[in-house]
């Protein structure tokens, strides 16, 4: 089983790259003049934003904008448009609004490494949990699908800064495949291409720290965890429920070297330092603030974990019960989750702390703040007591999401 990989990698040539590459789909679902922006200057070009559904669009002529999607996806691959790079992987530099530069390896992932169920033993881990909603749509575009394009983050625990840092050393001998400035202020993004004996060599580093990871946390219980998604994770679920689709439609098939066993993602390393862990906030709409905040007394006790809130023109704090929960973050989910079939109210999960308390002055809404994650605890973690919370943390800011780029075929 080869869990993390090399792959064959389409980059597109000759056309205006900041107008190709688009963020996560799953980001500014709160925000849809972001998307209206993006699909403003994208128009009549080529863009990954034709190969995706942005998530604000979930709720509207899903079936007609699947088929255009594939349509898109078939045109490119008529009209040549990209570079096909074999058996490679591509070292990515992102910069950040703020200087820093966060660094990472594209390549691929094997599925059946990977399990995002809550009792899951595999090497290939779910950070947070999954939520099986989201899936349906995505499904319906892979399960046709030429192509991929990839936002997944995955992550390393290389507290040896093993894996990735030799590269970024070694950077210049590498040929350039791109370099440009993302749309939307989402920084600069370079990529240098790797191959032949830096990709061995970057192989037997995978390797030696699959084995160290292996003998890591023994004192805890579980399987060893050797990587974690950080972002992207339900887009590597859809890729899980296609390919055991069809391994039961196929079950005499040699699925080794089919396409559809894999898929792309860019590892990072967690302790990088450039790497944050960053809160996603909770923002409740259309409900009554002070009956939530007067629930809430009955998860609170004194020196409890801190939670802000925002509602209106008023904001507070309350401790939340650590006898509840390892994580404020997971007693507030169970909250909500509770409250809301209860009672009326809609929520949605945000990265800015500005975009939180911006929304939290709409009449009949609240906003909920909380501290990041501790990074070190990330992957004990996962071992111990499984994936966190849904929506528990984000690897950056919204801006600061990978955008769509290179892509793979499938099929």
């Amino acid at each position: 089983m080869r869990v993390f990989g090399s792959a064959d990698v389409l980059i597109p040539q000759n056309i205006s790259m900041e107008d190709w590459a688009v963020i996560a789909c799953d980001q500014f679902t709160s925000q849809p003049d972001y998307w209206e922006r993006v699909k403003k200057r994208a128009e009549g070009k080529p863009s990954t934003g034709e190969l995706i559904i942005a998530e604000v669009d979930l709720k509207r002529n899903v079936e007609e904008r699947v088929a255009r999607v594939h349509m898109a996806m078939n045109d490119y691959l008529k009209r040549d448009l990209f570079t096909e790079y074999k058996d490679c992987y591509i070292y990515v530099e992102r910069t950040l609004l703020n200087g820093d530069i966060r660094r990472g390896i594209l390549g691929i992932i094997d599925l059946e490494a990977y399990d995002y169920r809550p009792d899951s033993s595999s090497p290939i881990r779910a950070s947070e949990q999954t939520v099986l909603g989201r899936i349906p749509v995505r499904v319906k575009i892979r399960e046709k699908a030429p192509l991929e394009v990839s936002h997944v983050l995955m992550l390393a625990d290389d507290d040896r800064m093993s894996l990735i840092a030799p590269l970024t050393a070694h950077k210049d001998d590498l040929p350039l495949v791109y370099d440009f400035e993302l749309m939307e202020n989402g920084g600069r993004i370079r990529g240098w291409l790797v191959k032949g004996d830096e990709a061995k060599a970057f192989d037997k580093r995978v390797s030696e720290y699959m084995i160290r990871e292996t003998h890591r946390y023994e004192d805890l219980e579980g399987d060893p965890v050797l990587f974690a998604v950080g972002d992207g994770n339900h887009s590597i679920v859809t890729a899980k429920e296609v390919y055991e689709a069809e391994k039961r439609k196929h079950p005499e098939k040699d699925f080794t070297n089919d396409p559809l066993r894999y898929t792309l993602v860019e590892l990072n390393n967690l302790y990088d330092d450039v790497q944050k862990i960053e809160p996603i906030y909770r923002i409740i709409k259309n409900t009554d603030p002070e009956k939530i905040l007067d629930q809430m007394k009955h998860i609170c006790a004194d020196n409890g974990y801190p939670v802000s809130w925002c509602s209106g023109d008023r904001e507070g704090t309350v401790y939340l019960d650590p006898e509840r929960g390892q994580l404020a973050i997971g007693i507030l989910q169970d909250f909500l989750d509770y409250y809301l079939s209860h009672e009326e109210g809609e929520i949605d999960y945000i990265h800015g702390e500005d975009v939180v308390r911006e929304l939290a002055k709409e009449p009949g809404s609240i906003g909920f703040l909380m501290d990041p994650i501790d990074k070190k605890k990330l992957f004990p973690s996962l071992k111990a007591d499984g994936p966190l919370t849904r929506k528990c943390f984000s690897m950056g800011h919204a801006r600061e999401k990978r955008y769509y780029l290179e892509a793979r075929r499938i099929r």
